[in-house]
């Protein structure tokens, strides 16, 4: 399975490096997809180098898209057409969409968590349209999984990983970084 997260200026870097991270130390082919360009500055302007810009992915052979929150990083998100219509695109073909923080607010807007449970930083929650709103760290409901916030980046990942490469898998990588005993 391959996983993209995609990077836009202004991002929240736990939310989209824990990711990274969790399911590279899985084993999972993830690339980081620079939406804003091929170096992106964080909220902080930490500033990553991507692994390719959205331009240069072939969304036919994404099988997961991951949004990370972040202020303006959601709003650069939603202006990117290419990113719009492949969520809109991965909803309908039934493939992985994953966002956490304010990135599931996108979804809602978009109306793509009609009928699903859905958590998203407090606050936010009046745009999960269509959504059961849950107060959970990390939600998996059908296709769609969403995250709570920073401090649920490590979850989040992990629950990606157990979709992914089973629940097994997801407690090994688990235990090796000591977010469970």
């Amino acid at each position: 399975m391959k996983v993209a997260v995609y990077f836009a200026t202004g991002y929240e870097e736990v939310e989209a490096l824990a990711v990274v991270d969790v399911l590279r130390r899985g084993g999972v082919d993830v690339s980081m997809v620079g939406v804003t360009g091929k170096a992106v500055a964080s909220a902080r302007q930490i500033s990553i180098n991507m692994d390719q810009t959205i331009d240069e992915v072939n969304h036919d052979e994404i099988d997961m898209m991951v949004l990370p929150g972040g202020i303006p990083g959601v709003d650069n998100l939603k202006a990117n057409e290419t990113l719009v219509e492949n969520l809109k695109a991965f909803k309908k073909e039934g493939k992985w969409i994953a966002a956490i923080c304010a990135g599931p607010t996108i979804l809602g807007e978009l109306g793509l968590l009609e009928g699903e449970k859905a958590t998203c930083y407090p606050g936010c929650e009046d745009a999960l349209t269509g959504a059961t709103v849950v107060n959970e760290r990390a939600v998996v409901s059908n296709k769609i999984i969403t995250g709570k916030g920073a401090g649920a980046a490590l979850e989040f990942g992990l629950a990606i990983l157990s979709v992914i490469k089973g629940e097994e898998a997801a407690c090994k990588i688990a235990k090796a970084m000591i977010v469970s005993e």
